[in-house]
């Protein structure tokens, strides 16, 4: 079963396999984004940056629709993992995601911070309030043991940048 859609765009790193994977004895990720699923060296980065109890799988957008309800189905625990919102949008879309979590967007040029592991450009805020319109709870949250902040408490706040 997914118990957690998340956005984070560092993808497989410490706080999602330690932060998140041991709480909630997360016990395979499904990886989604085009460039990583197309390159098997990617992959097996990401796969290094597991414990071998912890299955990865890896698809593209398009295909992540079809592949989802094997996963939901799964009777371990999972997490879905995105590196940007239109990715997550169109699972939002298409493949039945109604929980996101928003748990790292870094600085880039065209982003503010909203959190200090939030960034977002103006883009970004928009799609994150599409998800809303088709159902889709979203949260801001780095790690389980902090409170979710929700998406209009995100979108309002300013987080100051050191």
């Amino acid at each position: 079963m997914i118990v957690l859609n998340r956005i984070d765009d560092r993808l497989i790193h410490g706080q999602v396999v330690v932060g998140w994977g041991q709480p909630l004895d997360i016990r395979f990720i499904v990886l989604v984004d085009d460039e990583v699923a197309a390159s098997e060296w990617e992959q097996e980065l990401y796969r290094m940056g597991t414990p071998p109890e912890m299955d990865v799988y890896f698809h593209a957008v398009a295909e992540a629709p079809r592949v989802l309800e094997g996963y939901r189905a799964d009777e371990r625990a999972g997490i879905l993992l995105t590196g940007n919102v239109q990715s997550m949008l169109r699972l939002v879309e298409t493949a039945g995601v109604r929980e996101v979590n928003v748990g790292g967007l870094h600085h880039r040029a065209d982003r503010k911070p909203r959190l200090r592991y939030v960034f977002l450009s103006s883009e970004e805020e928009q799609v994150l309030r599409e998800m809303a319109t088709h159902g889709a709870v979203v949260t801001a949250q780095d790690v389980p043991a902090t409170h979710p902040v929700e998406l209009n408490e995100l979108l309002e706040s300013e987080a100051s940048v050191q």
